[in-house]
């Protein structure tokens, strides 16, 4: 072969020469691993993935490959062409002639083994891929010792025909210790050298798994992650390294600036009104954090939790912690993780209002379920090669200073995370990561975190912060960041909280006893339109808050319907703030009735969230009917809050909108037990909460247990004695956690962790709704850009499709909203981009009974069970 390459010449390109494709891997390793990062062994880790990086495409010098590559020609056995096999076994040569800890060794070969797909059960894999059995005819051999045969010949091809290449990449991979023909004559050998590290005897699987350590999941991926990001930034052809893996750090000066500012234009007087004093708390309490920030990262960096009321100013006292910790510990990134996607673009919002994001692309990364509609991993790892989507990669890896994201995208990047998801864990390296609200992690996962948490700490050098006003206990022996949190508590005090009669009857009868209706809940709040207050009921499903408010817009007839009046201002194209909306709404009636769900558009929500604050602001009569979208950051205030019944985090987080800022003397939270909506069985409470674990007794119980005598709860039982109690019996009662879950990792089970997720595995289809005409343009460059293959085009165009994008799921047997989701039209059809054919478009001129402009996105007379938010 006169020239062998890794990449072909197509489309007018040179193609790239195998030895530069190698060689720029393992300089990118420079970029993507710190030079401070270790193994478990206490081995630098750079080094480790540079070997990687010589070997991982050895292979492809195959004239197999180069057939297949170059003329699209296969062999004769199909296993010839597959090149990673032989770069896993080079892999564990070349580390192991470098010296380093068998460990280290066996990462480095399931990393390269495994660099263009998704990680197995690592133990079982080892031995199965290098077990083999003495004196077997090739008729009889197994799948692993068919594959362990072309390796060999694999190995015997490039001896003949790439000599003189691969001994220089074995020069490079092992530092000069061993040379190709060492590895070429003792392949045999090192298949039992590999298969021996593991291997049992007297078992059923023929494998030890207390041969690999604790930690050593951690250490595959990140020997994986930190080769793919570094293998696929080059193939794609990211030519500037240095830009490619730098991040913009947000600066702490610019934020406590901002503050500065905040604080200059409102009064903190400790002796002066409720509001004066909450001010000034909320200045007390961060810098109570920081000065606490300061000593953790003095002892090295670890777990601490930040516990403080709603409405202290969580968002930016944690986001001032990070970012002082990251300083202090010559970090360079901050991932801050939020549970739902409807909180992560106001976070996003407030960000870019203090740092200058668009000339500083490396600052700020928003990354959820929507920015993933990008090209799809590819089974076929040749055909992975191909792709050059730079801009899709790198938006994926989190290089940004700061990145705003889901727990989905976190702890599932760390639990068996799929090829593409695992060019974020480099990232994680010596970053600062926050958790805001962490009690809202599934139960099932409150034993894993914990461990996955302990694998960031101490094998990423990362530090964790779990900010929340309901600490759930999941890190009992971390240091707390608020010096006292208890006087918080004490101080601010807005709300009283009534168990309703409904609540009452179900913690006398449980299910047996009578919910509420919801015609009563909605004269409930039609009744305080009328005394002229401002109410939020916040409801367990989207079913039951539409019934909900369509029960109160019969009762309040005369009421003013916000999104009416918003969508007249789309029709004519007027302007959309909040702000506009809400002096429409004024102009109009004296009340008004707004919904709110995950069926509208996350830019219709924060427009019409927007204009709800600005009316409640102004003293406008408005009440809300929402799902749980509304607990978590969203800086609104309500005269009454009313909450269907659920755990207690959750109503604690629904009082954080009533009262906010002591607008006046004392909000009240009242929690009762809302009906099942028409043709559904169970009530939203039950159908939400109690599966699987049953919350509800908990929560309910609980309560009634910090009532008083007189039948009142103070805020302080509910927010501090109802919620350790809460907690307490949680885990008391073994009610939380998969110990199997943990074990996954302990024993680096990989496939079983890729399994798990912390959402529910129903279907769902994404749905971009296009309102207005520039919608439709924005839907077109979409298509445009896909049709001309422009990647880079292509990922901003998607990006500018996430405000308009909803998430439908669809239930068995759920016919109605299946046809209703195909009748629409797909969003591209381009099979490169295979995460967004399945993205659907609805163009609400022409499917008029698909949408309703006050609840959103609708199936045609349907009948179908309650939809969960």
């Amino acid at each position: 072969m006169t020239t062998i390459y890794s990449h072909p010449p197509e489309n007018g390109s040179e193609g790239v020469v195998l030895d530069d494709h190698l060689n720029d891997v393992a300089a990118r390793v420079e970029y993507v691993v710190p030079p401070g990062a270790r193994t478990p062994a206490g081995e630098p880790l750079r080094p480790v993935v540079k070997t990687l990086g010589y070997v991982h495409d050895l292979g492809k010098a195959t004239t197999f490959f180069q057939d297949y590559l170059l003329d699209d020609r296969q062999p004769d056995n199909e296993l010839l062409r597959h090149h990673a096999p032989l770069g896993a076994f080079a892999a564990y040569f070349a580390l192991d002639a470098r010296g380093f800890d068998t460990e280290t060794c066996l990462a480095g070969f399931v990393a390269v083994a495994k660099h263009h797909g998704s990680l197995p059960d690592i133990t079982d894999y080892i031995h199965t891929r290098a077990h083999r059995r003495e004196g077997v005819e090739p008729r009889e051999r197994n799948s692993a010792e068919r594959r362990q045969n072309a390796v060999a010949k694999q190995i015997k091809n490039i001896d003949d025909n790439a000599r003189e290449l691969v001994s220089t990449v074995f020069e490079a991979a092992t530092a000069g210790a061993e040379e190709w023909a060492s590895f070429r004559d003792g392949f045999g050998e090192l298949l039992d050298d590999i298969a021996d590290t593991v291997a049992a005897t007297g078992t059923t699987t023929g494998i030890n798994r207390d041969a690999l350590s604790s930690s050593c999941y951690g250490l595959v991926i990140q020997c994986w992650g930190s080769l793919v990001l570094a293998d696929k930034t080059s193939a794609a052809g990211a030519r500037n390294v240095a830009e490619t893996y730098t991040e913009d750090q947000p600066s702490l000066d610019r934020l406590n600036d901002h503050i500065a500012d905040i604080e200059a234009s409102v009064s903190a007087d400790p002796d002066g009104s409720q509001s004066e004093r909450l001010n000034h708390l909320r200045s007390m309490a961060r810098e109570d954090v920081l000065d606490n920030a300061a000593d953790l990262a003095k002892a090295g960096g670890g777990v601490a939790t930040l516990t403080l009321p709603t409405g202290m100013g969580k968002t930016l006292t944690g986001l001032s912690a990070a970012l002082d910790i990251r300083d202090n510990l010559g970090g360079k990134r901050v991932i801050y993780a939020l549970p739902f996607t409807s909180v992560i673009d106001q976070v996003v919002d407030d960000v870019s209002g203090i740092y200058d994001t668009d000339d500083h692309p490396h600052l700020l990364t928003a990354h959820h379920h929507l920015a993933d509609a990008s090209i799809e991993d590819n089974a076929d790892a040749d055909e992975a090669d191909r792709s050059d989507d730079v801009a899709g990669m790198l938006g994926e890896s989190w290089r940004a200073g700061l990145t705003v994201t889901t727990f989905v995208q976190l702890f599932e990047s760390l639990a068996g995370p799929g090829n593409r998801q695992s060019m974020k864990l480099p990232a994680l390296r010596d970053s600062v990561v926050v958790l805001d609200e962490p009690q809202s992690l599934p139960l099932d996962w409150w034993k894993i975190v914990p461990r996955l948490v302990k694998m960031l700490t101490e094998q990423f050098g990362a530090t964790v912060i779990a900010m929340t006003a309901t600490q759930p206990k999941l890190f009992p022996e971390s240091p707390e960041l608020v010096e006292d949190p208890e006087q918080y508590f004490e101080e601010v005090s807005r709300v009283s909280y009534h168990l309703d009669a409904s609540t009452d009857r179900y913690i006398e009868a449980r299910n047996e006893g009578d919910p509420k209706s919801y015609e009563d809940a909605a004269t409930n709040l039609s009744e305080q339109l009328i005394a002229g207050t401002s109410a939020l009921a916040v409801c367990n499903t989207i079913d039951s808050a539409r019934h909900l408010t369509e029960r109160l817009v019969e009762n309040a007839p005369d009421a003013v319907d916000v999104a009416e009046q918003y969508d007249d201002v789309l029709r004519k194209k007027e302007l959309t703030t909040g702000e506009d909306v809400a002096k429409r709404v004024q102009s109009v009636g004296d009340r008004a009735i707004l919904h709110l769900s995950t069926r509208l558009r996350p830019a219709d929500r924060l427009t019409l969230v927007d204009a709800a604050k600005e009316l409640t602001e102004a003293g406008h009569p408005v009440a809300v009917v929402s799902t749980q979208l509304i607990e978590a950051g969203v800086d609104i205030s309500f005269d009454r809050v009313y909450r269907d019944l659920a755990p207690i985090d959750s109503v604690v987080q629904a009082a954080g909108r009533c009262n906010r800022s002591f607008e006046r003397d004392r909000g009240h939270v009242t929690v009762w037990w809302l009906a099942a909506p028409p043709d559904v069985e169970k009530t939203p409470a039950e159908a939400v909460y109690n599966r699987g674990t049953s919350l509800l007794p908990v929560a309910a119980d609980t309560l009634a247990s910090v009532r008083s005598d007189d039948g009142e709860l103070t805020e302080r039982a509910v927010a501090r004695d109802a919620v350790e109690r809460y907690y307490d019996r949680l885990h008391d009662d073994k009610c939380v956690g998969k110990q199997a879950y943990a074990d996954y990792v302990d024993n680096a089970q990989a496939d079983k962790l890729s399994d798990l997720s912390l959402i529910d595995q129903r279907p769902s289809v994404d749905v971009v709704i296009c309102r207005t005409d520039a919608d439709h343009e924005i839907v077109e460059s979409v298509r445009n850009a896909a049709n001309a293959y422009d990647f880079d085009a292509f990922s901003d165009a998607i990006d500018e499709t996430k405000p308009l994008r909803i998430s439908v799921p669809v239930y068995p047997g759920d016919d109605e909203t299946k046809e209703a989701l195909n009748s629409l039209v797909p969003l591209v059809k381009n099979e490169r981009f295979n995460r967004a054919t399945g993205v659907r478009v609805l163009d609400v001129r022409r499917f008029e009974n698909h949408f309703d402009q006050r609840t959103g996105f609708i199936v045609p007379d349907s009948t179908v069970a309650h939809q969960f938010i």
